[in-house]
């Protein structure tokens, strides 16, 4: 099996990478990808070394994996930084690492695009061989997989990775009619509670509304990335990870799976929240707001992502991560998970036995939470 290792994602022509996918998840679509390094977005000068792996045989590309060289552990989302800081404890360098994940997108998704005919779990293997033969040669301490499929993890468990488990809130479609058709599986208290909220906040007199594709004009765009930048400067102390220009371009490149909800106050634009679909998921990733306005956050990324989604027939809707409070909305708490492999062998005994305990602690924790959803006798 050949090697070939991508500085940059343009170097594999974007009709061969699709192929391979074989998906219409859009964080994984060459043109995305290629956005997020042209943006300045995802770049070496960010941290994020593009690495991407080609495997062939015969001189035919049979797999593609994204790959990132990373110097820090920010915009992952699986956090990682205690077993940094027991490397400096060590007098070690935990960085570089490799990294297989879309960047500052915890979405569940295709992480490995296969030739048809391919075998998984032929592949899975050689891969994690080629994986930890480049890890060697870069001086990395090992290598970090996020979000893939069940499917994909579950064979690099048996190739020798390590399973981390985690949480996302997921609401799903039972083939709703309609909102209201939605909120009737509620209690009464809970449904009166998600009623009572909307109401609160069509009485202010906010025009609501979703925009998709070319409805998304340019000083929408624009209004959206100052509303990120402000909204990551507020929580965080910096401009966030996602540059001007990737706003500028994402509705000119992704028209066709981007949709955003906006708010005004007469002329004026006070807030927006963007979301990403294919043809059965529906993604919410940033929102931002001028003013606060009691329950604005949940209409705009809840409650009208739940109504996109029931008009579209899309199966999930994955609202972002963590945030325990989508339950009573109908998020239902769902096992996610990572696959890991560490080079020094201490630090990889020790880590795969704190990853048994916390998978324990995480479906514990989902059991219970489960427990918390506002439905009256649906099936889950």
């Amino acid at each position: 099996m050949d090697i070939r290792v991508l500085d940059s994602i343009d170097q594999c022509d974007a009709r061969d990478w699709d192929t391979l996918f074989d998906s219409d998840y859009p964080f994984l679509q060459h043109r995305f990808l290629s956005l997020l390094e042209n943006s300045g977005s995802a770049c070496t000068q960010t941290g994020w070394h593009p690495q991407h792996l080609l495997l062939s045989q015969d001189e035919v590309t049979v797999a593609a994996l994204p790959l990132y060289r990373k110097t820090h552990s920010r915009g992952e989302y699986v956090f990682d930084w205690a077993w940094a800081e027991a490397y400096h404890g060590r007098r070690l360098d935990y960085y570089p690492k490799l990294l297989s994940a879309v960047p500052f997108t915890p979405a569940c998704g295709p992480r490995l695009g296969l030739l048809p005919g391919i075998s998984l779990s032929d592949i899975s293997p050689i891969l994690l061989t080629a994986i930890q033969q480049l890890a060697g040669q870069q001086g990395a301490t090992g290598w970090h997989l996020l979000f893939p499929h069940a499917t994909l993890s579950d064979a690099l468990q048996t190739a020798g990775g390590m399973l981390r488990s985690g949480v996302q809130y997921l609401w799903n479609n039972r083939d709703y009619r309609d909102f209201t058709d939605f909120t009737d599986t509620f209690s009464s208290r809970k449904r009166k509670n998600i009623n009572r909220e909307r109401h609160t906040l069509r009485r202010v007199g906010l025009l609501v509304e979703r925009l998709t594709g070319e409805q998304i004009s340019a000083d929408w765009w624009e209004f959206f990335f100052v509303l990120y930048h402000r909204t990551y400067l507020k929580h965080s102390g910096n401009s966030g990870y996602l540059t001007q220009a990737f706003f500028h371009q994402l509705g000119q490149i992704m028209p066709d799976q981007v949709m955003m909800v906006v708010a005004m106050e007469g002329d004026e634009k006070v807030a927006a929240a963007l979301f990403f679909h294919d043809q059965n998921n529906l993604y919410g990733r940033y929102w931002g707001c001028t003013r606060e306005y009691d329950f604005l956050h949940f209409e705009l990324c809840y409650y009208q992502g739940i109504e996109f989604a029931i008009e579209r027939g899309l199966g999930t809707f994955d609202a972002g991560a963590q945030g325990e409070h989508k339950i009573k909305r109908g998020f239902e708490p769902t096992e996610n998970c990572s696959v890991h492999w560490i080079r020094h062998p201490d630090f990889a005994y020790a880590i795969g036995r704190f990853l048994k305990e916390e998978r324990q602690y995480v479906l514990n924790y989902i059991q219970e939470a489960r427990r918390q959803l506002p439905y009256k006798s649906v099936d889950l």
